[in-house]
């Protein structure tokens, strides 16, 4: 065993809901406090002194200066294995053209395709891992990983078993994420029915031969795939065996019910959903995931995390980090800003970063610092665990702790 303090602040999370709104006043606070871990898992959080007492001998890791801890961030959606670079794409959109115009000048996905397509395994790998070192950075522990800018079998394996090859690089749990239906590629020959049907036929029996994933998802959207053949198309993925997630309600409403009705773990997205559909989220279990990035990087409306929240949904919060509409990476400062268009409490924005991310992918080991979970965990040097969201990103991590062990 190993004792882990003293901490100025503990912000266990332990007590809070799953679901809807919280309030600030629900946070509990441990003082002084000290984390014991025991083969990678919590034992016990207390008072820093009270653990030693109780536990002689155990080998103590003594925190200099005032920090504070948190539970380990989850990113629950990011699309960071990918090759080339979209600048041109940013630079367009802020002078006006329109998706349709960037797509026709060689930009858009399809852009990205082609770059990761061309890409080297070697070269695909050191970015990932790059990008993956960043996350750590700000103390994120768990991060998805979508494919989707392979778009046929070869090249989507290649991107599952480079998000595979790199969770032997890291300490940070990678979970990955089956998006060969991002968008129909232009080099299919046939509908998007044919091409949904390929992906079933030729792509996933071969991601869950090979253990690459277990999550599918799904873009519906007017650029994408259409209502109907989406269902149908989630429906068969979980006949399968795989756990589903939808990119819905991105810029038109209506797929966020989709998600719903086929029981999809979360709903992403949803800048356009609508009240009615607000409700239908709300008494689902299907995780109401905001994706803040993709706002600032299109200039579009926020998801709407208060009406989700004050209805009763469960709001994670991700940075839907990729090289086209989110290409800012930076969870934390996303959250903040949500939260200041969005007036989500300190307490909301926590748990959408920490066990409801967590809970979006089917991880309930993680999120919360309590008995039994997995030791994850970040550190701050501050006094005040509000002075992260407060600095909007520019307080760096201290320490990042994996199963209890210094990882950053």
């Amino acid at each position: 065993m190993k004792l882990i303090g003293p901490f100025k602040q503990i912000i266990t999370l332990a007590d809070l809901p799953l679901r809807g709104k919280i309030s600030d006043e629900q946070i509990d606070i441990i003082t002084d406090g000290g984390i014991l871990v025991d083969n990678g898992l919590i034992k016990k959080v207390g008072n820093f002194k009270m653990l030693k007492t109780e536990n002689p001998g155990t080998e103590t890791e003594i925190i200099e200066g005032e920090q504070i801890a948190l539970p380990g961030f989850v990113d629950s959606h990011t699309h960071i294995c990918f090759g080339g670079n979209r600048a041109n794409d940013f630079a367009m959109r802020n002078a006006g053209k329109t998706y349709l115009e960037i797509a026709e000048s060689g930009g858009g996905i399809w852009s990205s395709v082609q770059h990761t397509r061309n890409a080297s395994e070697e070269e695909l790998l050191k970015t990932l891992v790059e990008r993956i070192s960043f996350l750590i950075s700000l103390g994120i522990t768990t991060v998805e990983i979508k494919s989707g800018y392979g778009l046929d079998a070869a090249n989507e394996l290649k991107m599952l078993r480079i998000i595979k090859k790199a969770q032997g690089q890291t300490k940070v749990r990678l979970v990955p994420t089956c998006l060969s239906a991002h968008l129909k590629p232009r080099d299919f020959d046939g509908s998007n029915q044919e091409y949904l049907e390929y992906i079933l036929t030729d792509i996933l029996p071969k991601v869950k031969e090979e253990g690459l994933a277990q999550r599918v998802d799904i873009f519906i959207e007017k650029s994408a795939f259409q209502p109907d053949e989406s269902r149908d198309f989630l429906v068969k993925t979980k006949e399968l065996g795989f756990d589903i997630t939808v990119h819905a309600d991105q810029f038109t409403p209506g797929s966020s019910r989709i998600a719903v009705e086929v029981g999809a773990k979360s709903a992403d997205h949803l800048e356009a959903t609508i009240d009615e559909d607000i409700e239908f989220l709300a008494q689902s279990d299907t995780v109401a995931t905001a994706l803040p990035g993709a706002s600032l990087g299109l200039g579009e409306k926020f998801t709407p995390a208060r009406k989700l929240l004050d209805a009763g949904a469960i709001v994670a919060i991700a940075s839907d980090w990729n090289p086209g509409s989110a290409p800012m990476g930076n969870l934390i400062t996303q959250a903040s800003i949500l939260a200041t268009f969005e007036k989500l409490t300190t307490a909301e924005v926590l748990a959408g970063i920490t066990f409801r991310a967590a809970h979006a992918l089917g991880l309930e080991d993680i999120g919360k610092l309590e008995t039994g979970k997995k030791a994850d965990f970040v550190t701050f040097k501050t006094d005040n665990f509000q002075n992260v969201l407060y600095n909007q990103g520019s307080l760096n991590a201290e320490n990042v702790y994996i199963s209890g062990n210094l990882s950053h």
